[in-house]
């Protein structure tokens, strides 16, 4: 019984720092259902947004891996989908710190940043939000790491509001 109630206690925190992460960064972010999933609105189309959330990467330096159009791949498939193309990017130094103090961590480097346009039009950008990764993981030792990625995306999202 005790640990029920301590697990659900901690699930209530940890969605309490995640919601208080979201309102710091930028405010129109909003985590989803407190899954970690964090949901930012661009105020442009489709290819307008993922050309400027490119370009920011680039622009801070980051390495960028691969950009990977869901909506072809699933229309090459038969299968009909709304527009949906996934950004992988990242810095090595960064996120080989997570992986360091819990190799499990890999399953979440490099950096994935979906964009998505609604059943409405409207377009987000969505992602893991890195202090539910830090939790997911059991990492308590690379604090000033994890706030440095949340700052990096919330940059980088920034550019679409």
């Amino acid at each position: 019984m005790f640990q029920h109630i301590a697990k659900s206690l901690e699930i209530l925190i940890m969605s309490a720092c995640i919601v208080f992460s979201g309102a710091v960064f930028g405010g129109a972010a909003s985590i989803a259902d407190g899954n970690g999933i964090v949901r930012v609105e661009s105020a442009y189309p489709m290819a307008e947004t993922i050309a400027r959330l490119k370009a920011d990467v680039a622009q801070k330096k980051l390495m960028f891996f691969t950009e990977i159009d869901q909506q072809k791949l699933a229309a090459d498939a038969g299968i009909k989908l709304r527009p949906s193309t996934l950004l992988v990017f990242g810095n090595p130094a960064l996120g080989s710190n997570f992986m360091s103090s819990n190799p499990v961590a890999g399953i979440d480097w490099p950096v994935r940043l979906l964009v998505i346009q609604d059943e409405n039009g409207k377009v987000w950008a969505i992602y893991n939000d890195f202090d539910f990764i830090a939790h997911r993981h059991g990492i308590t030792d690379r604090v000033k790491e994890f706030k440095m990625a949340s700052e990096v995306i919330a940059s980088i999202t920034s550019t679409i509001k």
